[in-house]
């Protein structure tokens, strides 16, 4: 985690409570959530839900079973507290959502009160459908880094990207560190790092191929070759959703 020293501007009091609250939908990539859960669920005096359009279980893309807490409306109604961290997970369900007008329109109403918006991977895609990325620094999974740009977006390859409240953390394990990143924005480091130490997050991988600068040639070219057809998806998807925001790609 990036060390910082000045105390970050969304920095919140102790005894303010913490409302947090992560899409998930049908085929999202469950490591985009519980990784951040385990982080952002330990933050002092908060509360963490799991909202979508309704109450019924929704199953990762490898299977495994998410109940979510409550729907949007429910999480939105008069008398529910503004939601101050909004974590956007991704996935490969996520390309049919960049132009799901419900979906969007949550996004974008929330992020407009939130003091933080936080994507993990492809979750980026869906904040820039949302209009949420234009003319800001931002990163994700890597086979769909090259789409960055058709939201307008200024893509920057690092593995956690902070541009004022919006938090992007490129592909699924770096949900972990930019979880990091965002619990010391908003409770501090001494706070952070005590997480970090309670989850024993200090990661020694067995092999050095956790990013296509480092891992073999014919690795890299596997994996592009397996989600071939789903960047297509996405990339005939954000094109047309950047010509509805205005988005001019040369």
């Amino acid at each position: 985690m990036t060390e910082t020293t000045q105390p970050s501007p969304l920095l919140m009091p102790p005894e303010r409570h913490i409302r947090i609250a992560a899409i998930v939908y049908p085929q999202l990539d469950q490591m985009d959530l519980t990784g951040p859960f385990a982080v952002l669920s330990r933050l002092p005096n908060s509360s963490f839900q799991l909202l979508w359009k309704e109450k019924a279980v929704v199953r990762d893309m490898h299977g495994l079973a998410l109940l979510p807490d409550a729907t949007f409306a429910e999480a939105t109604g008069a008398d529910a507290p503004s939601i101050d961290l909004l974590v956007i997970p991704g996935g490969a369900g996520q390309e049919l959502l960049m132009e799901d007008g419900e979906v969007l329109s949550f996004i974008a109403q929330q992020a407009a009160r939130a003091k933080c918006v936080f994507s993990i991977c492809t979750g980026a895609l869906l904040c820039g459908a949302a209009g949420l990325l234009k003319g800001r620094k931002a990163t994700c999974y890597w086979p769909a880094f090259g789409l960055l740009k058709y939201f307008g977006a200024v893509p920057t390859d690092q593995r956690v990207v902070v541009d004022g409240n919006l938090v992007t953390a490129a592909g699924l394990t770096a949900g972990i560190d930019g979880a990091l990143q965002v619990a010391a924005m908003l409770r501090g480091e001494n706070v952070a790092k005590g997480i970090q130490l309670a989850l024993q997050y200090a990661p020694e991988p067995p092999f050095d191929c956790g990013s296509p600068e480092t891992a073999p040639a014919e690795l890299v070219a596997e994996l592009r070759h397996a989600t071939a057809d789903l960047i297509l998806h996405r990339l005939a998807t954000a094109k047309r959703v950047g010509e509805k925001l205005g988005v001019v790609v040369d």
